[in-house]
């Protein structure tokens, strides 16, 4: 699954080098506010529902080539999980980096598309809820191992020029690679990988 993403992201990255250069590279610079709605693929299994957060941070864009360029961002990104009993909510927030092709169609108003790789630390953990008795469960009882993440994300926006200040819309899905807990034979979880989704809300300025 891991080498089947990574091999689509860099046949469509390659696919698109070859257009045509722009007399004058686009640069923007702005941003993002939105909400997310992440949980927690553990394998065992534990039973959950979407834990609602919040993310933000900074856009760098930069379009050298026609329908084509890069974007990077620097967030933080509230993630985690919240089980199904009600008991149990746990939020983990990270500082994230997505370095992310971009594609668009349109001119001053435009359809785009995201996508690439992203890298994440966890600065900071927190138990929201917890009205387990004397759980064993290891969620519960073990803080996170790995503060380390990265994985692929991408998604899908609109974004109106308005008298030379961009507003934007996106939506975003991200899976990660990395496992939260230590995953060697000696350990309970073999997997424990951060999925999110994101809707965003961005203004940017175009550099002259």
């Amino acid at each position: 699954m891991k080498k089947t993403l990574i091999l689509l992201f860099i046949t469509i990255s390659s696919s698109l080098m070859a257009q045509d250069r722009l007399i004058k590279p686009e640069i923007y610079v702005g941003a993002n506010f939105g909400v997310t709605e992440s949980m927690v693929s553990f394998h065992p299994s534990v039973d959950q529902s979407f834990l609602k957060g919040y993310n933000g941070g900074l856009v760098f864009r930069y379009i050298a080539e026609k329908n084509v360029g890069m974007q990077a961002e620097l967030n933080l990104s509230q993630r985690g999980w919240k089980e199904s009993s009600g008991l149990y909510t746990r939020q983990l927030n990270y500082l994230e980096l997505p370095f992310m092709t971009h594609i668009y169609i349109g001119k001053k108003n435009r359809f785009f598309i995201n996508l690439g790789p992203k890298i994440a630390y966890l600065i900071s953990e927190k138990t929201i809820v917890d009205k387990t008795v004397n759980s064993t469960e290891t969620q519960h009882t073990t803080a996170i191992e790995n503060p380390f993440d990265y994985g692929l994300c991408g998604g899908i926006g609109i974004l109106f020029n308005i008298k030379g200040s961009i507003f934007q819309l996106d939506s975003r899905a991200a899976y990660s690679f990395g496992d939260i807990y230590s995953n060697s034979k000696k350990d309970y979880f073999d997997n424990s990988h951060n999925i999110s989704l994101s809707v965003n809300l961005g203004w940017l300025i175009q550099v002259k």
